[in-house]
């Protein structure tokens, strides 16, 4: 096994937002470091004791009884009949992987959060769905824009929260159980449960660097420099909460995630979120960002999804204030979460891209299994 570095520090928790942003600019992240022949394994295992909740991180109160009572006569989440008539519309045009080197970002879109992404000799899925239906909602609308089988040898796997949406038993159960996972704080025992032997549990603003099986010294550096080919995976904060059972309400942490390649080059996954000041702190965190994955639907009724969900206006706000010079749209036109019409988060994002001034080709509005390349 190659030689690994561990620094970590106790994180004080604030109780008020107000705090918690003070207090979150002047930590320094984990930093864990892995030799190229272990691909991680002395960042994983690691046993960490995290609160018994995470709820004094959350932006904003969750529904209280007059918000359930007023969803219970208003409420829908699910498009009208004629929102479901463009379902045959919806984009879905998959094709084979991109060929990469260790040089090469790309990313494919599988569909609703799940990413197929390539960077610094990596292949990484984000919150990977490949099932056809999740509990309690309608089966997907689309298909699956990758095979299973047409999958590279996965090398990591992002989660960045436990609904079911985003953390799939059955096609984690596909995964060989030495598949690198990182995971918020909080979830690591669903993973351990299920035999997994790699998994690395994160704190806001914390990150872990792997680097290629085969992988050596310089490689994807531009000029050598005598850095590991490493990629960086660090966990950034989101707007949103966590709940999978009847009594676990906030009780793992909910973000998302920023790849670093050798080379520099970033891309900011942002799992489930609504809008918010974070963004504009994980662009002061990590400048640079190449490409940002961002949610634009399940924002519909509004006063129900707002603090949890970004509309396609606030998606498009949100990559200016990362700083991202590329947006790649997600979270839509898979699974039926909510009540907006199917095409309109797709329509409502090019609109929005275009009154903020930005290029049209830095919108990487992807079918579902379409890919894109990153040039440098």
């Amino acid at each position: 096994m190659g030689a690994s570095s561990v620094t970590q520090q106790t994180q004080q928790q604030p109780r008020d937002t107000e705090r918690a942003q003070q207090a979150q600019d002047t930590e320094q992240a984990q930093e864990v470091r892995q030799g190229r022949d272990a691909l991680g394994r002395a960042a994983f295992g690691t046993v960490r004791l995290w609160p018994r909740s995470f709820a004094d991180r959350l932006t904003a109160p969750l529904p209280g009884l007059r918000a359930f009572a007023r969803f219970a006569r208003e409420g829908a989440l699910r498009p009208r009949p004629e929102g479901l008539a463009d379902i045959p519309q919806l984009p879905y045009e998959p094709g084979p992987l991109p060929r990469v080197d260790s040089r090469t970002v790309a990313v494919t879109w599988a569909g609703h959060a799940s990413w197929v992404v390539r960077v610094g000799g990596l292949t990484v899925l984000t919150d990977p769905v490949w099932s056809r239906r999740i509990l309690g909602t309608p089966a997907r609308v689309t298909p699956v824009g990758v095979a299973w089988g047409a999958l590279p040898r996965v090398d990591a796997v992002v989660i960045s929260h436990n609904h079911y949406d985003h953390l799939d038993a059955p096609t984690l159960r596909r995964l060989p159980r030495d598949t690198p996972v990182f995971v918020p704080a909080g979830l690591g025992r669903w993973f351990t449960r299920r035999r997994f032997t790699r998994v690395a549990e994160l704190d806001w603003w914390e990150g872990v660097e792997l680097v290629p099986v085969g992988g050596a010294e310089g490689d994807s550096i531009e000029g050598g420099g005598g850095r590991r080919a490493g990629v960086r995976f660090d966990f950034v904060p989101a707007h949103h909460w966590s709940k999978r059972g009847l009594r676990d309400t906030c009780r793992s942490l909910w973000g998302g995630w920023v790849l670093t390649d050798g080379l520099g080059q970033r891309v900011y996954f942002a799992g489930d979120t609504g809008y918010g000041h974070w963004f504009s702190r994980i662009g002061e965190r990590y400048p640079g960002i190449d490409l940002a994955l961002l949610p634009i639907g399940a924002y519909e009724p509004r006063w129900w999804l707002r603090d949890v969900h970004c509309d396609p206006e606030e998606a498009v706000r949100a990559a200016r204030d990362v700083g991202a010079r590329r947006m790649a749209p997600m979270h839509w036109g898979t699974f039926l979460l909510s009540a907006e019409p199917v095409l309109q988060p797709l329509t409502r994002v090019r609109e929005a891209w275009a009154r903020a001034g930005f290029l049209r080709g830095d919108l990487w509005d992807l079918p579902v299994g379409g890919s894109r390349v990153l040039e440098g």
